[in-house]
């Protein structure tokens, strides 16, 4: 995968990360562990697509 596609990738997991986050400061009681649980797989996708990035960029 080129870098420039794994960069615009990360970018738009970093904005996903920024909206669920937001999301989790006004969550009903009910619907924060669900919404919790989001923003963990999010941040786990953002991470492992940060170190491809990373692993792309190195010689």
């Amino acid at each position: 995968m080129p870098i420039k596609m794994i960069a615009r990738e990360l970018y738009l997991l970093l904005r996903e990360v920024e909206k669920i986050e937001k999301e989790l400061k006004n969550a009903p009681s009910e619907k924060y562990e669900e919404i919790k649980d989001k923003l963990r797989k999010i941040k786990a996708k953002r991470n492992r697509m940060r170190a491809i990035l990373e692993g792309k960029k190195r010689p």
